[in-house]
């Protein structure tokens, strides 16, 4: 009998079973793994790690595997609107009835091993991926790398995107920390690709202590943007004229480049013509990162919540909107660098507005004041009773030609997702 009829009955569960929401370490999880993994036959597995980029990268890679014909599936975190969107089989988000049935098979085999709303959802995809055939699993690690619960599977190509300071709690308050973090996912003798030219010494010092293959952007490949379009290329192989990435900003560049390195590394398992890779730069999808939302006022929502990720917003401003007037619709989780972000964005911001979040993890009205007071940040507007009263408010304020702009949290951008589809 199973314990729960539905989907919200075990997400609910699993936020209170587990002792510790956040519990790095892969004991538990890879013991439950074992018990239920059926082992039809060695699926090729791309791990992804990094600080910001994960999410456009598992979208790059989908894209262009789809696009070949090969059935792709994929796990990502957070969700935007609704949990099945961490789960997808060939793009799309399985049925609550797969991802409850998972939940049931682990429930079954766990014993007394408790596990957390993580490692629940990591085990969940990939015994969902394992009887769905997929030919392919994209896995992006949640927090870290080392400790994450994706890292329960060794990878045939690891890729890491950036690094930047996040999540000091558990990764360390330095670069170099987080950098061994990150490196937790390489393998010996097994591709290493790092999509970050200004990588921290220390993640390229792990990556040799494993014997992994380092393959790093401005040394084993590269790109460079042309008059139309833009080429891709290492010592022996070069794509020439590519199509823009559909997703925007210059960072994307990078990030594609990436994705297109690991390509070729895994090309003797799963071979990809250069006419996949073409469609999937067109054709890749990504919810809440630098969305445009046509209108007048248009309104650009961006989940972007650190100091590096906002560089990349601000960076995108400036070439797209870059004499518009500017109203924000903002909020952050405390324990976020919401000083480091605000100073970033003081003198592009015309007009702020504090929109209250129903989330514990949530800075509450007065620690922004502070934060705003102590930057010497006017322009402020507050005191709403949640997000739709502050959003209705940016919409009055602003004119035709002008940019709402949401941002600052998945949590923010999910909640316009949810109430003005």
């Amino acid at each position: 009998m199973a314990r729960f009829d539905s989907l919200d009955g075990w997400l609910s569960w699993q936020e209170q079973f587990h002792p510790r929401p956040i519990d790095l370490g892969l004991q538990r999880v890879a013991e439950v793994f074992r018990r239920l993994e059926p082992q039809p036959g060695r699926i090729p597995t791309i791990t992804v790690a990094g600080t910001n980029g994960k999410g456009s990268c598992v979208a790059y890679f989908e894209a262009i595997y789809r696009a070949q014909g090969y059935r792709v599936g994929a796990y990502t975190s957070p969700h935007i609107l609704k949990y099945n969107e961490r789960i997808r089989v060939d793009s799309q988000p399985v049925p609550d009835q797969d991802v409850c049935a998972a939940f049931e098979r682990i429930d079954a085999v766990r014993g007394d091993i408790s596990l957390s709303y993580f490692e629940f959802g990591t085990l969940a995809a990939l015994d969902i991926f394992s009887r769905a055939g997929v030919d392919v699993r994209i896995l992006e690690v949640g927090l870290g790398g080392r400790l994450d619960a994706v890292n329960i599977v060794d990878p045939d190509v690891a890729l890491v995107t950036t690094i930047a300071i996040d999540h000091v709690d558990w990764l360390g308050h330095t670069e170099a920390d987080i950098g061994r973090e990150k490196a937790g996912i390489f393998r010996r003798a097994t591709p290493a690709v790092i999509g970050d030219s200004h990588a921290p010494d220390s993640l390229l010092q792990a990556a040799r202590e494993k014997q992994a293959d380092v393959l790093q952007i401005g040394r084993a490949f590269d790109y460079q943007k042309q008059a139309e379009g833009w080429d891709w290329y290492t010592d022996q192989l070069k794509l020439q004229q590519l199509p823009e990435p559909v997703l925007k900003g210059e960072h994307q560049f990078r990030n594609a480049s990436a994705v297109i390195m690991a390509v070729t590394c895994l090309q003797a398992r799963l071979p990809v013509y250069e006419a996949a890779i073409r469609q999937g730069l067109l054709t890749a999808e990504l919810k809440g990162r630098f969305q445009l939302i046509a209108g007048d006022p248009p309104i650009l929502l961006d989940v972007g919540h650190n100091p590096q990720a906002v560089r990349s917003l601000l960076d995108y401003l400036h070439g797209s909107f870059q004499t518009v007037k500017i109203h924000a619709v903002f909020a952050m989780m405390k324990d976020k660098d919401i000083p480091g972000v605000l100073a970033m964005m003081r003198e592009r911001v015309a007009q702020w507005y504090l929109a209250p979040l129903k989330n514990p993890r949530a800075a509450h009205e007065e620690l922004l004041e502070y934060y705003f007071q102590q930057l010497d940040i006017g322009n402020v507007n507050k005191g709403y009773a949640d997000f739709a009263a502050a959003f209705n408010d940016a919409r009055r304020h602003a004119l035709p030609g002008e940019l709402i702009l949401i941002f600052g949290s998945f949590f923010l951008v999910s909640e316009y997702l949810s109430q003005f589809p």
